[in-house]
């Protein structure tokens, strides 16, 4: 009973399950500890082989690394537990000094295991590596220009058209090895966006292409660009029409005309800023005192260089004739001139002149000769002497609505008063 009762105090003793939890405690740490310091192996695949002083051999000798015999690499390493189950393929990399070498020629090198920052290899073995070598062709590196082409892989908004994509810069520069440079053909870029409505600039990335078309491979190839820019002009899609404008005259208004442009209209593709405001094009100014009944002449339609003509037709033929009304022909007597320079003097010569008006039939029945006058303005004819045939403006007094067609003369001496 006293023996059963001593080890009932000493199991309700907190000292005693104290010293248990201690002697647990660091039974456990002795095991991790050895487990830890315990040599272990491991077989790492795929460890990527990496080419240190790539960079140095290609600027400072002008030599770039091909053909490389692999990749990767698979090596064993042995070590301490700790240390070698924490690592993974990922965190390796096997090493290849490049940095002396001077001459093209394919060679074999030795490499080593690069291990992450801060890992501790004082016990570490990586000697059991496949392969054991690692070759390659060291040749003198080569640039060669390419142009940038492209295409637009989208959809524009109704009523827009676009022209020709345009890249900057418009080449690239690719650096490499003979053996690597030789299928490269253009770069090619692909760009889009949906329900583009203005210019539409991106920057984008490219692809070396050969001249099949096929996508190039990029191993051994720097670019002297990463990125180009694709600009898409985008232009407005409008149809503007093609009309003259009239000058009334001669009994003539725009309400006695039947005027017909042959298109009458074209359709124009432009920047939006400038189109937009185009309401029509003006082919001529045509006056109506010019002709009796019928004018018609082909022009050359006006369109400016930055304007796109989809149409395609370069020629409109315009037609303008007179209606409801007529001609007759006076002859006018009644001859005078103006504005004669002081001390000289203009004996008329002519004694009358045939004169086409033209009116309606009712105002040309009532209209008589005496009603006519021609009148010659002399102000340019200052200092002048001798004979001169001036034109003259022909005055219907009494009459609003008719007027005198073309051009008339009449035949004047200017002398010394």
């Amino acid at each position: 009973m006293r023996k059963t009762s001593t080890m009932k105090k000493l199991y309700d003793s907190r000292a005693f399950w104290m010293i248990v939890s201690l002697l647990a405690s660091l039974a456990i740490w002795v095991y991790v500890t050895s487990m830890q310091s315990t040599e272990f192996s491991q077989t790492f695949y795929g460890v990527e082989v990496e080419l240190v002083g790539e960079s140095a051999l290609r600027e400072s000798k002008n030599m770039v690394i091909t053909d490389l015999d692999t990749s990767t690499v698979t090596v064993r390493i042995t070590g301490p537990r700790r240390i070698v189950a924490g690592l993974d393929p990922s965190d390796l990399k096997a090493c290849v000094d490049v940095s002396k070498l001077s001459r093209a020629a394919y060679t074999t090198q030795q490499y080593y295991i690069s291990y992450p920052d801060g890992t501790d290899t004082t016990n570490i073995n990586d000697s059991n590596k496949s392969p054991s070598t690692i070759s390659f062709m060291v040749s003198p590196l080569n640039t060669k220009t390419v142009q940038v082409r492209g295409s637009f892989d989208g959809s524009l908004a109704e009523g827009y058209t676009a022209e020709t994509p345009v890249f900057e810069p418009s080449t690239i520069t690719v650096s490499g090895a003979d053996a690597n440079l030789k299928d490269v053909s253009y770069a090619w870029v692909t760009f889009g966006k949906e329900n583009v409505d203005s210019t539409y600039k991106v920057e984008t990335g490219f692809t070396l292409m050969n001249e099949n078309g096929e996508e190039c491979s990029t191993v051994g190839l720097t670019c002297s660009e990463d990125v180009v820019t694709a600009t898409l002009p985008l232009l407005l899609v409008k149809e503007v029409p093609l009309s003259v404008d009239i000058i009334e005259g001669a009994g003539a208004t725009k309400a006695n005309t039947k005027i017909k442009v042959e298109p009458d209209s074209i359709t124009l593709a432009g920047d939006s800023a400038i189109l937009t405001g185009m309401n029509k094009i003006v082919l001529d100014t045509i006056d109506l005192s010019d002709f009796e009944k019928t004018f018609s002449q082909t022009y050359t339609i006006p369109i400016d260089n930055d304007m796109n003509n989809l149409t395609g037709v370069t020629e409109a033929k315009v037609t303008v004739e007179v209606v409801g009304l007529e001609t007759r022909t006076f002859k006018v007597k009644n001859i005078s001139c103006t504005n004669v320079t002081e001390g000289y003097e203009a004996d008329i010569i002519s004694e009358s002149i045939d004169v086409i008006i033209r009116g309606t039939s009712e105002q040309l029945d009532r209209l008589k000769g005496d009603n006519i006058r021609a009148v010659a303005d002399l102000t340019d004819y200052k200092e002048s002497t001798g004979q001169f045939m001036p034109n003259v403006k022909i005055v219907v007094d009494g009459f609003t609505d008719v007027g005198a067609i073309g051009q008339n003369t009449i035949s004047i001496e200017i002398r010394r008063a």
